[in-house]
C-alpha cells in the first residue's frame, strides 16, 4: 500500500513527524532547477518512503518519543528502555489470548498489585471498570469513555462481530480468566491450580498448566519466541515466509493439547 502513495504524500506523513528540509519544501513547491537537487530530493524521499513502511524506524520513532517523556518528567538523562523491541507473531485467537492475559497481569506479576481491578494502567482495569458500569447502567445512555482511556478492541465471538479482527471470546470470558490465572501467579499460591477451570481454555483447546507458566513468564524466553499459536498455524506460517524453523514449536505443542477425536 505504502508503495503507491505519491511523492506528495509520503512528504505530507513526513512532514506529521519530523521537520522538513528546505530543499524538500522547494521541492514540493516546483522550484528545484537543477537535476541534481531533484535527485537528491527524490533520493531523500524514498527513504522516509521506506522507513513510514518499517516497523523498526516505526519503534525506534515510539520509544524516542516516550524515553524523552520520561527523562523530563524524571528530570534525569541517559538511556530509558532495557532494550530493543521484540517482534512475535501471534497466530489465531489463543495466541491473542494468551498475550494479552500476560500484558493484563505484570502488575500482580512484579507485586505492585493484588487484583486486576486495581492494576493501574492496564487495559484488564479499564474493562472492569466498563463493564461494571454497563451492569449497573444498563437502563441509561452509555458513558463516553475518559479522554484519558484508549478506546479498547470490543471483546465478541466472531458471529456477533462483523469485524475482521474478531475473536472467539466475550469480555465475560477475558475477565473471568485473567481472575482465575491472577489468583494462581500470587507469591501465596504459586503452582496452585484449582479445580475450576475457565471454559474458555477449554473452548480454544489451550493447556492450563502451560498456560500459566507463560502467564507466569516461564519459560524465561517466552518472549523471545517468534510466533504463538497452534503448532497447524506455526507450521503454515513458517510454510509462508520460507522457513523450515521458527522458534516456539515447542512451546506451541506444549500450550495447545492435541484436538480430541470423536
Amino acid at each position: 500500500h505504502a508503495q503507491e502513495w505519491s511523492e506528495d504524500q509520503v512528504m505530507r506523513r513526513w512532514r506529521r513527524l519530523f521537520s522538513i528540509p528546505l530543499l524538500i519544501q522547494r521541492y514540493q513547491k516546483g522550484e528545484t532547477t537543477s537535476i541534481a537537487e531533484q535527485k537528491v530530493a527524490q533520493k531523500l524521499i524514498a527513504e522516509w518512503r521506506k522507513r513510514l513502511m518499517d516497523i523498526s524506524w516505526y519503534m525506534r520513532s515510539l520509544n524516542e518519543h516516550l524515553a524523552r517523556r520520561a527523562n523530563e518528567e524524571d528530570q534525569c538523562k541517559g538511556r530509558f528502555w532495557e532494550g530493543r523491541y521484540k517482534s512475535q507473531a501471534l497466530l489465531d485467537a489463543g495466541a491473542v489470548l494468551t498475550c494479552m492475559s500476560y500484558v493484563d497481569l505484570n502488575p500482580i506479576r512484579a507485586g505492585i498489585a493484588q487484583t486486576p481491578e486495581t492494576s493501574d494502567f492496564t487495559s484488564i482495569q479499564q474493562r472492569i471498570h466498563q463493564w461494571q458500569q454497563k451492569q449497573t447502567q444498563s437502563n441509561q445512555k452509555p458513558t463516553t469513555p475518559s479522554s484519558k482511556q484508549v478506546p479498547l478492541m470490543p471483546l465478541a465471538t466472531q458471529r456477533r462481530d462483523p469485524h475482521t479482527n474478531a475473536i472467539g471470546y466475550q469480555t465475560q470470558d477475558y475477565l473471568d480468566l485473567v481472575d482465575w490465572a491472577g489468583r494462581i501467579i500470587r507469591d501465596d499460591k504459586k503452582g496452585y491450580i484449582p479445580q475450576h477451570i475457565p471454559p474458555i481454555l477449554q473452548r480454544l483447546k489451550l493447556n492450563p498448566k502451560t498456560f500459566i507458566q507463560h502467564v507466569q513468564g516461564r519459560p524465561q524466553n517466552t518472549t523471545m519466541f517468534t510466533v504463538l499459536g497452534a503448532i497447524e498455524h506455526v507450521q503454515a506460517f513458517a510454510a509462508r515466509v520460507n522457513k523450515s524453523f521458527l522458534r516456539g514449536a515447542g512451546h506451541a505443542r506444549r500450550m495447545y493439547e492435541a484436538p480430541t477425536t470423536a
